[in-house]
């Protein structure tokens, strides 16, 4: 009879190389408690590296993201300022020619 196959879910088989990186429990014995071949555990830890700069670059990007969008912010701030106090100064010079100081 053949074996069921078992799926991990991404959190587990992270966990599963956790215990190997970190803790050095060695590749024979944590196949042998999970029911894995060694190569998948290697093919996952392949993966994992692989994948792993994805991660900063998502980091990144999100950072650059924010950055962008709080200069975008603060950009429309400043012109909406400088808008209103253009409107200001242009009442004032109006009042003051009507009152004849200019």
């Amino acid at each position: 009879m053949s074996e069921k196959r078992r799926h991990f879910s991404p959190e587990e088989k992270v966990g599963i190389l956790k215990k190997h990186l970190l803790e050095k429990v060695p590749v024979s014995t944590l196949c042998d408690q999970h029911g894995i071949h060694p190569t998948m555990f290697h093919r996952w830890l392949k993966e994992f590296f692989e994948g792993g700069a994805l991660v900063f670059q998502r980091l990144k990007a999100n950072g650059s993201n924010k950055l962008e969008k709080r200069i975008s912010h603060l950009e429309q701030k400043l012109t909406q300022k400088n808008e209103v106090l253009s409107e200001l100064m242009e009442e004032h010079v109006k009042l003051k020619k009507s009152l004849g100081e200019i």
